[in-house]
């Protein structure tokens, strides 16, 4: 991070000070979990559903915080007193990031594929020069100012995401940070419950187009991300399939693991791309890094971006992780979240990673969270997207997501191929009996579902096929 004067800080939150503090300025990074801070580390005590940070600020200090931004004086301990410590972060960081020379920000947001876009650009943008990104989706009110505060002197370039729970979340976020360059890469149906609509959620991630400060970036393939075009005076690039679209992949395939290869086509020229993410979904992400990307600020290298993003890999957890078990079995963790665009990409994903081979694939499907009076609808439509796929078998977890299974029976075409059961401790059961060497098994469920649970069962060890331990019999 940058070093901020203990004055400062003073200053930018409106803290009166109580007690003696550490050291004159922060000089490590601002923490609101007391088991990560270290010497100069400036602690936010927020208070929490489960826990009150105010509780654990002595052990704050004890680890080497300066002091403890807090809602009330802890006894005994140097405070920085604010009337809402969320708010007094908040202010930092957007003091703080502002301070020149500041990074040339990228943020994005969508209904699906924020994190893996993110983590591409990240990868992409740090191999042009210094770059700042989240660990995971920190993205919201507490995770972007946190982020944010993370930067240094030496930071030329962020990538950060923007998530909504409702229309004005995104505006609030980038009045934190606001972006140079804005790309939105979809309008789904995740969160439709609490929007009330896909046009809500329109309505909530154009904000982001609203605040670009240079640019923005649009999926030309999702025309309710095109039509968000008019909310901005800066520059629009599009990306997607269509010829009219400016960053365009060609010839798209598929490997036998799902990593797709494509001639990438752009303004700048043109550079063959083979990705080593799994999913064709991330075509798409792909596209929209290297469209965020290409302009004079960071590089007009269409080759570069295209090595960049041919080196990049999976750097957030339980997002399409391909792991092979010693038997032969593998297991593919998507089980960080869900919504219908996403289950139907790691279906598609999976049906592929059998194709031209005699591999059986299962599907191990937990329910969708916030869809409101579509949940319905979307959980039976699924199943019935899994028989038409011709998967070998559907393994539904919990009553929740009882009509994945109902509709999947109601395609016609299945007998026993699609198995209903109540938890997760019985998917588990299930799966140790059936798998057989050479099976592909996806996980993919709301994070709700803890479906997580089941993907790391599948892969504890000893596991099938390894070669026994020294002195086992």
């Amino acid at each position: 991070m940058i070093p901020l004067p203990l004055d400062e800080v003073v200053a930018l939150t409106g803290a009166t000070v109580v007690g003696r503090p550490g050291a004159a300025q922060v000089s490590a990074d601002v923490e609101v979990d007391s088991r990560l801070v270290r010497p100069g580390s400036l602690f936010v005590a927020l208070r929490g559903e489960r826990s009150d940070g105010h509780d654990h600020a002595a052990a704050a200090v004890a680890a080497g915080a300066v002091a403890v931004l807090a809602g009330r004086p802890v006894e005994g301990l140097p405070c920085l007193v604010v009337p809402d410590p969320l708010a007094a972060l908040q202010a930092l960081a957007r003091g703080a990031y502002a301070r020149p020379p500041e990074p040339l920000t990228v943020g994005v947001t969508g209904s699906s594929g924020k994190t893996s876009t993110k983590d591409l650009l990240a990868q992409v943008l740090g191999g042009v020069g210094p770059t700042l990104a989240p660990q995971g989706s920190f993205n919201n009110e507490l995770g972007l100012p946190l982020t944010a505060l993370r930067r240094t002197p030496q930071t030329r370039f962020a990538a950060l995401e923007y998530s909504a729970r409702g229309v004005g979340h995104i505006a609030f976020l980038c009045g934190l940070v606001a972006p140079h360059v804005a790309v939105v890469l979809n309008v789904g149906s995740a969160h439709v419950g609490e929007f009330g609509g896909r046009e809500r959620i329109a309505v909530a991630k154009g904000e982001l187009v609203e605040a670009a400060r240079s640019a923005a970036v649009l999926n030309a393939d999702d025309p309710l991300v095109l039509a968000m075009a008019p909310r901005t005076d800066r520059p629009v690039t599009t990306f997607g399939t269509g010829a009219d679209a400016d960053v365009r992949a060609l010839d798209v395939e598929l490997d036998d693991t799902g990593r797709a290869a494509f001639r990438l086509d752009t303004p700048h020229g043109a550079a063959d791309v083979a990705l080593q993410v799994h999913g064709e979904h991330q075509v798409s992400n792909a596209l929209a890094t290297a469209a965020a990307v290409l302009r004079p600020e960071v590089t007009t290298d269409v080759g570069q971006v295209a090595r960049l993003l041919g080196g990049a890999t999976a750097q957030s957890r339980w997002r399409m992780e391909v792991h092979e078990r010693p038997d032969g079995v593998t297991v593919v963790n998507d089980a960080y979240n869900a919504n219908p665009e996403s289950m139907r990409a790691a279906l598609k994903t999976l049906a592929v990673m059998s194709r031209g081979k005699t591999r059986r694939t299962v599907a191990v499907l937990g329910h969708m969270a916030e869809l409101g009076d579509a949940a319905r609808d979307a959980h039976m439509d699924l199943g019935r997207f899994a028989v038409r796929l011709d998967l070998g078998q559907l393994v539904v977890v919990g009553p929740q997501a009882g009509g994945i299974h109902a509709g999947a029976v109601l395609e016609g075409s299945w007998g026993d191929e699609s198995v209903h059961v109540d938890d997760v401790d019985a998917a588990v059961a299930l799966l140790r009996r059936e798998l057989a060497p050479g099976d592909v098994v996806l996980v993919k469920a709301s994070r709700s579902a803890g479906l997580e649970r089941v993907a790391a069962a599948l892969l504890e060890p000893p596991l099938p096929g390894s070669p026994p331990v020294d002195g086992a019999r």
